[in-house]
């Protein structure tokens, strides 16, 4: 990270004849970032199969292609989203939809892809997803959990999407499943963290000891990346295993109205987990939403009996979703953590023979709320029939930039890749959207 007396050094360098123009900007957005009081955090709420935005937020009420689904106002005069999400709808201030993302991926492999790392998948180069590189910029030491926390993703479209690409073991996210009892209660646990009951505390210590002299004698022979990656996540896992941070996991420790609120269900209480994480300061948290009634998959992928399978989808991420928003905002915790609602593509405009709606990459939602996000706005505009984009088209690299900056990152800051090329965050020359950011 550049200090300011860094920066006043490197500026110096003007006096002597050098051009500075092409990287001060950036020099000078370093700076600002390390002036930043409190790290920021990321929730992504991940829709794997792609959901429709006519039916979420882009309703075409009274048009042949909108279908049955009517629209509602929100908390904010003139913006009106789909009857399914009318939780949602009471947090529009501290929301911007975004109704013009466009890409020309339809395969849900290449969509995925790269919806989840900012580029498309291609050549030698192993992309990280976004939990990682930004789990990794965001990463906050004293932070006993890992930077990047996935609750229940479904990896069988793209498993590359879901991984660290070329920065390697040290950011892979740590996977969390749901669990339900008898009682249908939904839990969450870290598995293998508990040393062995029949085994004392000095014993336990001493294992671990031996292993991590044997860890670092082999790596003084053979300095590698992939031993000091696999060293890191081996101290990562024993930090974890002697911290109190586990207790993230335990939802019993919450009220049961709150449970109640969010839903008891897998996404639901998987939202509940995500705010005890960023609390006790997890840089980054996926949460998917893959199906109804405990049913995995790509739960959005409509292409049948769309209207009522969007509506059953949309009756557990409303309450979930609101309540995420309402309880970070009464702990102080949304000003500093953004909230990204998306998935690979949307669905088409028009409503096929079975009732559905198929993959349309063209003129589609997200949404992205929170810390340094300027609330209470509508991005980008389409036709009457959703057919095209009249103003405002987003592209995947200005999605990625926009993020980056509503975290307080450098869009253009850089992770050496497998192959020694530097790759930024955001795809090189992507402008963030200014009107979308606080600041």
């Amino acid at each position: 990270m550049i200090n300011r007396r860094t920066f006043s050094k490197y500026a110096g360098l003007s006096l002597l004849g050098s051009s500075m123009s092409g990287w001060l900007p950036r020099l000078a957005a370093e700076v600002q970032q390390s002036g930043t009081k409190t790290p920021r955090s990321c929730i992504l709420l991940w829709m794997s199969g792609g959901p429709s935005q006519m039916e979420t937020f882009d309703p075409k009420e009274g048009q042949e292609n909108g279908g049955p689904t009517k629209a509602i106002e929100t908390s904010v005069p003139g913006i009106r989203i789909a009857e399914n999400l009318p939780k949602v709808a009471t947090l529009m201030e501290h929301l911007a939809p975004i109704r013009s993302m466009s890409t020309k991926e339809g395969d849900h492999t290449r969509a995925t892809y790269y919806m989840r790392t900012g580029y498309l998948p291609q050549g030698p180069i192993q992309y990280p997803a976004m939990g990682s590189f930004l789990g990794k910029a965001l990463k906050k030491p004293e932070c006993d959990l890992p930077s990047f926390i996935a609750v229940n993703p479904f990896r069988a479209f793209s498993p590359g999407a879901f991984g660290p690409g070329f920065l390697g073991p040290s950011w892979s996210p740590l996977v969390v499943a749901s669990e339900m009892d008898q009682q249908q209660n939904v839990s969450f646990e870290v598995r293998n963290l508990k040393p062995a009951d029949r085994l004392p505390a000095a014993q336990v210590d001493s294992r671990l000891s031996l292993l991590s002299t044997l860890e670092h004698s082999f790596l003084s022979e053979r300095p590698d990346g992939p031993g000091h990656s696999h060293l890191q996540s081996y101290e990562q896992a024993v930090r974890m295993m002697k911290s109190e941070a586990v207790a993230a996991f335990d939802l019993e420790q919450e009220e049961a109205s709150l449970r109640d609120a969010y839903g008891r269900n897998a996404f639901g209480q998987g939202c509940l987990l995500a705010r005890r994480l960023v609390e006790r300061g997890v840089s980054f948290v996926e949460v998917s939403l893959n199906g109804v009634d405990g049913l995995g998959g790509a739960g959005w992928d409509t292409h049948q009996d769309n209207f009522n399978a969007v509506k059953g989808l949309c009756g557990i991420l409303d309450p979930a979703w609101a309540t995420l928003m309402t309880d970070l905002k009464q702990r102080r915790l949304l000003e500093n953590t953004l909230v990204v609602w998306m998935g690979e593509f949307g669905r088409t405009p028009k409503i096929n023979e079975n009732t559905g709606r198929d993959h349309w990459p063209g003129s589609w939602s997200t949404v992205l709320g929170g810390a340094g996000i300027k609330g209470g706005q509508v991005y980008g505009t389409t036709s009457d029939d959703g057919m095209e984009i009249k103003d405002g088209l987003l592209t995947v690299p200005n999605l990625m930039a926009t993020i980056c900056r509503a975290l307080a990152l450098n869009p253009e800051s850089t992770n050496l890749s497998n192959i020694g090329r530097p790759i930024p965050l955001a795809d090189h020359g992507s402008a963030a959207v200014e009107s979308l950011l606080n600041s």
